[in-house]
């Protein structure tokens, strides 16, 4: 019964429109930022190598590297800052987990190309989206 609150209060804050990336997939992460007074767009982009939670507590970790250094950030997948998520590769891989990932330098870290249907994609994204609506 507990269960079910916490469902129908956490129901609110979700996006309906939460974006559908999958561990792997190199996306570009727009977040909004707040200096000051003013408001800004940046985009973080990189490799999803992690996603955890579920709920409003969803995040997804990206990982990039600047400048020859190993960046990561979490992001909330329903925070009202982060503002889209934008598939640009998909990529194929074995594990929920892509940790290994950073010991790995130069082009060893890319991640081989998924050829998928756009209609399988565009299901698996309604199958998510339906999951997240429960």
């Amino acid at each position: 019964m507990s269960q079910e609150i916490l469902r129908k209060v956490e129901s609110r804050s979700m996006k309906s429109d939460a974006p559908f990336f999958e561990i792997g997939d190199q996306v570009d992460v727009h977040c909004r930022i707040l200096e000051g007074g003013k408001e800004r767009t940046q985009v973080f982009s990189g490799t999803v190598i992690a996603m955890s939670g579920s709920g409003t507590r969803e995040m997804f970790a990206v990982r990039r590297m600047v400048q020859g250094e190993g960046v990561e950030r979490k992001f909330p997948v329903h925070c009202p800052n982060v503002l889209k998520v934008e598939v640009k590769r998909s990529g194929v891989c074995r594990r929920a987990k892509l940790y290994y990932l950073r010991d790995r330098v130069g082009k060893s870290t890319r991640l081989a190309q998924r050829r998928t249907d756009p209609d399988k994609r565009a299901a698996a994204a309604e199958a998510l989206a339906a999951k997240r609506g429960q």
